[in-house]
């Protein structure tokens, strides 16, 4: 009898056995029929995208960059605060916004990661802060390792541009969400500095000196205007040179980078005393420099001290703008301004240019109510 037990114990084994392999294997099969990368992620193109970039992300390492590309998490050493007495850290993120869609359409991808870095760096240093290292975010609904590649040089190219560290990012691939061309960019930007050397607004009294630093074009905001005047429907106008435009094609200045003022004005810095700053973005002039005032103070522009790029007189003729509206909306030539004490505007000036910029005096400081007037 327990020769039969045994039997038919082995027989049950047997079966339940094949009747579990079946099921497994059909589970397997329909595994198979749609993989990772059948819903449109290619974790493969992933890993060969951070191969291709691992070059350009080592060439902007600072000595105090622990670790490599492709750990969980960026490691950088806090011993570059180690000389400051009171070390604060300055945070910023932001992003390129819509310019990143002439980018793709021209398939150009090497300088709008540059323009995402400056946005990140150039508005941090308004506080006088170092920029110390930066993460960036790259969406996009189909991840090809060359266009990955190209996005990420210029990122580097932006860091070292800024002096900071890529320590880290992350590419997420968004089938689905985004058509396979679209790209969407964000960053993140973490600097120090002494908190006796902060620059506020505090500082700021009538008599001071307002410079300007020249822009290297639209920078990175207004430009869903500048698509819906100059590109919408005008696509194949974009690679053709242009007589007002000095016989540059309008995808060339509109790609242009956003210019980094990060070593010319620390450099200057350390021996000239800067009251306030204010990077120039979306908003224009008129809404930036303003934030840089205190309360008491308005900040009195000359018309016409500064040279404006034609691209600006192109946008305000398509969009029907007065120069008040486009100082609203553009920086219209300035991208960058520095509120100065009178007795240290010429030195700030000569070390400015010297360290490559062109420097404007563009206003001063009077009585107020914290508004930015043009006169």
């Amino acid at each position: 009898m327990s020769e039969n037990d045994d039997t038919r114990d082995d027989a049950r084994d047997d079966t339940r056995d094949d009747t579990r392999d079946d099921t497994r294997d059909e589970a397997l099969d329909d595994t198979r029929r749609i993989t990772y990368r059948d819903a449109g992620v290619d974790t493969a193109e992933g890993a060969r995208a951070v191969t291709a970039m691992r070059a350009a992300v080592r060439s902007t390492y600072r000595p105090e960059v622990l670790g490599d590309i492709g750990g969980f998490g960026g490691l950088f050493s806090a011993g570059a605060l180690k000389d400051m007495d009171d070390p604060v850290l300055v945070s910023g993120a932001d992003g390129v916004g819509t310019k990143l869609r002439i980018a793709q359409l021209l398939d150009r991808h090497e300088t709008v990661g540059i323009d995402l870095v400056a946005m990140c760096a150039n508005d941090i240093l308004t506080c006088g802060a170092e920029p110390l290292f930066f993460l960036d975010y790259i969406a996009i609904g189909k991840l090809e390792a060359a266009r990955v590649e190209r996005i990420v040089s210029g990122i580097a190219e932006g860091c070292r541009q800024a002096g900071c560290a890529l320590v880290g990012g992350e590419t997420a691939e968004h089938p689905g969400v985004m058509a396979p061309e679209d790209y969407d960019l964000s960053g993140f930007c973490v600097g120090a500095v002494d908190r006796a050397r902060m620059v506020d607004s505090s500082a700021v009294r009538p008599g001071d000196v307002i410079l300007g630093l020249a822009s290297s074009g639209v920078h990175s905001n207004g430009y869903s205007l500048v698509r819906k005047v100059l590109v919408e429907g005008k696509e194949d106008e974009l690679t053709l040179p242009r007589v007002d435009l000095g016989g540059a094609t309008l995808g060339e200045v509109l790609l242009e980078p956003t210019r980094i003022y990060v070593r010319s004005v620390l450099s200057v810095a350390r021996s000239v005393r800067l009251k306030a700053m204010a990077h120039i973005t979306g908003g224009g002039i008129t809404e930036n420099l303003d934030r840089a005032l205190p309360a008491e103070c308005d900040a009195r522009l000359a018309r016409g001290s500064w040279r404006i790029p034609s691209v600006f007189g192109l946008i305000g003729d398509a969009a029907g703008l007065d120069e008040d509206e486009m100082c609203r909306t553009f920086n219209m030539g300035i991208g960058y301004m520095l509120i100065i004490g009178a007795e240290d505007a010429p030195e700030a000036s000569v070390g400015l240019r010297a360290a490559g910029e062109t420097v404007f005096e563009v206003g001063e400081i009077g009585e107020g109510e914290g508004v930015v007037r043009y006169e």
